[in-house]
């Protein structure tokens, strides 16, 4: 039926019809070594037309693979899969199958064809064989949907992750589909993109749209109508967010979190306070808070409010930095009619063995200005690029010597594996160092064994038989491995479960601690900048706009909103619930703070 975009869900068949049917379904990738793997192992499921469904589960877990075979890009090794009365082994229909049912992969670029944005949104509409004038009107509300109107001509290659993603997403919405898969594809967005993008998906949703999100963000699964939780290739749990949240335990088996609103309720039940564990939103914890108030309390309760204390570099050392911009500026393809500038004057400071987070909205630098810290880029237009005591602008450079000291994980890991089998894509850097035989061994061991690789069983696993969450480990496993003095990571931990992104966490605090090495994290993801970060810096159109301790920096909400970013999840959480009238000190940074700080006020 036409909705108020003149968008027409569900062209299927009768609406009694589930819109998908699973049955059964097997799906096993085959390998060179003869010994297939199997990603799923009897799925059986139903979609209802207009249904908003989130798919959850760590790593390998078989979320990918489901949503490709959802859309007939993969077919069964065994099993049937349905949509709208069509089953996908029937190949003269798969393209009304695909026509039906979208899919956003987590790597955008992959599916880009055209040589300009605008060209991009119009070639899946255009193949539809739409009269122009109709053509043109997907365009544009396609491009600001996505606020791409100011890309329009810009060629996709050049466009930064969260753009890209973004291009994706508008670029699949213009075909109208029945349903539209997001396997992680809000993963790369800067925060207020987003919070953007899943509104605009959830009013689409309530126009008709049948959703379902893969994601490794529990806040975004909270959000769903159901969530089904993969484990090892099968269904695990599956329910209402409150029912599927309520499992904790089970969750915590799995290796997956709870929403933050959860966590915190979860926390303070632990510890006795009559407060439901299941909690979701705000409100409802607002609520359960302001109902257990002691009865007379000033402002701040009983006691005084918890003050966190200082983390880390509070205030930047006289010491010599490991690195140091100054007043950096870059354009590609200049004096090209498709020139970009991507630095204007972005100056950053690296204290010695910290952990320093670099943050900005989609296109604001980050990735360019951290290739600068390894010598990909060299300084020459304007600004000084100082590291380990080298200035990068000077020709002598040993730059194979620094690239052994400053290791960079980029944010597509698939870009930086190259050898056929993970343990040789592992051990090409300690190659390089000279080391041989068991040292190496050892060496590639302790690099997988450090981001969750279990040595024996990847060491000789195709590198491109990985899920995406296996193949940032190995990438970052491929980096450590070299024990760089200096570890750019560049949301390398984006599309990591959660299990997976704590551990890494746990890794770089070690590599902090023990090995006295130095971290630059850029991230989209504030709760784990606000968990590790000592110390932030922020871009914005190219230029270096706030810095300071974690606790100053993330503690400017008007700030961070006007830069395209948002607070933390604590820090949002304690906004809402002192307009519940919950005494709460305003550099909340973690959920565990924020529980403790709640305790603090319902224990007087």
């Amino acid at each position: 039926m036409p909705t108020a975009r003149g968008f027409r869900f569900f062209q299927g068949g009768p609406l009694s019809e589930p819109f998908i049917a699973v049955k059964n379904l097997h799906y096993t990738y085959d390998t060179d070594t003869g010994a297939p793997i199997p990603a799923l192992r009897g799925i059986d499921l139903e979609i209802e037309a207009g249904e908003y469904l989130a798919l959850v589960g760590q790593n390998g877990s078989g979320k990918s693979t489901l949503a490709r075979c959802l859309n007939g890009l993969l077919l069964p090794t065994e099993g049937e899969v349905w949509v709208c009365g069509i089953n996908t082994r029937q190949s003269a229909k798969l393209v009304e199958v695909r026509a039906q049912v979208g899919i956003v992969f987590q790597h955008p670029e992959n599916q880009f064809v055209a040589t300009t944005v605008e060209e991009e949104i119009a070639f899946g509409p255009e193949n539809l064989g739409l009269p122009p004038a109709e053509l043109r009107a997907r365009v544009e509300t396609a491009l600001r949907d996505a606020g791409l109107l100011a890309f329009r001509q810009h060629n996709p290659r050049v466009l930064s992750a969260g753009q890209k993603a973004r291009l994706a997403i508008a670029s699949i919405l213009a075909m109208r589909p029945a349903c539209l898969i997001l396997d992680e594809s809000t993963a790369m967005l800067d925060p207020l993109s987003r919070r953007q993008i899943l509104a605009l998906l959830q009013e689409l949703h309530r126009e008709g749209l049948t959703l379902i999100t893969i994601t490794h963000f529990m806040d975004e699964a909270a959000l769903a109508e159901r969530v089904i939780v993969l484990d090892e290739g099968q269904i695990a749990l599956q329910g209402s967010p409150r029912q599927v949240f309520a499992q904790r335990a089970r969750l915590a088996e799995i290796g997956l979190d709870l929403p933050p609103v959860t966590t915190v309720a979860a926390g303070l039940a632990r510890r006795g306070a009559a407060i439901a564990p299941e909690l979701l939103t705000i409100e409802e914890l607002g609520n359960a808070v302001r109902g257990l108030l002691p009865p007379a309390h000033s402002f701040y309760g009983t006691k005084a409010p918890i003050h966190p204390p200082a983390r880390g570099l509070a205030t930047q050392s006289s010491a010599e930095p490991i690195a140091a911009v100054r007043n950096l500026a870059h354009t590609y393809l200049p004096n090209t009619p498709v020139s970009t500038t991507a630095l204007y004057n972005a100056t950053l400071t690296l204290e010695r063995q910290s952990i320093h987070g670099l943050l900005g909205r989609s296109g604001a630098g980050k990735s360019t200005l951290v290739q600068f810290l390894n010598g990909l880029l060299r300084p020459s237009q304007a600004g000084r690029v100082i590291v380990l005591g080298q200035d990068l602008a000077q020709a002598q450079i040993d730059l194979r010597g620094l690239r052994r000291r400053v290791g960079l994980v980029f944010q597509h890991p698939h870009h930086q594996l190259f050898e056929r089998y993970v343990g040789d894509d592992v051990a090409y850097g300690p190659r390089q160092l000279g080391l041989r035989g068991e040292a190496l061994r050892e060496r590639v061991r302790w690099a997988m064994e450090a981001v969750g690789l279990n040595f024996e069983a990847f060491v000789d696993r195709r590198t491109f038989s990985l899920s995406g969450g296996e193949m940032r480990r190995a990438a970052l496993a491929g980096v450590i491995a070299l024990k760089p003095e200096l570890l750019i990571l560049d949301e390398a931990t984006t599309g990591l479960d959660p299990r997976g992104r704590r551990d890494i966490h746990a890794l770089l605090r070690r590599l902090r601690n023990e090995e006295g090495t130095t971290v630059l994290l850029v991230s989209n993801d504030m709760a784990e900048v606000a968990q590790l970060t000592d110390r932030i810096t922020i871009l914005d159109d190219g230029r270096t706009v706030l810095a300071g301790s974690a606790r100053e920096v993330l503690g400017q909400e008007t700030d961070l909103i006007a830069y395209g970013l948002l607070p933390p999840p604590a820090i949002e959480i304690s906004e809402g619930l002192r307009g519940y009238g919950v005494p709460l000190d305003h550099s909340l940074l973690t959920t565990d703070e924020l529980e403790e700080a709640l305790w603090n006020v319902l224990t007087p």
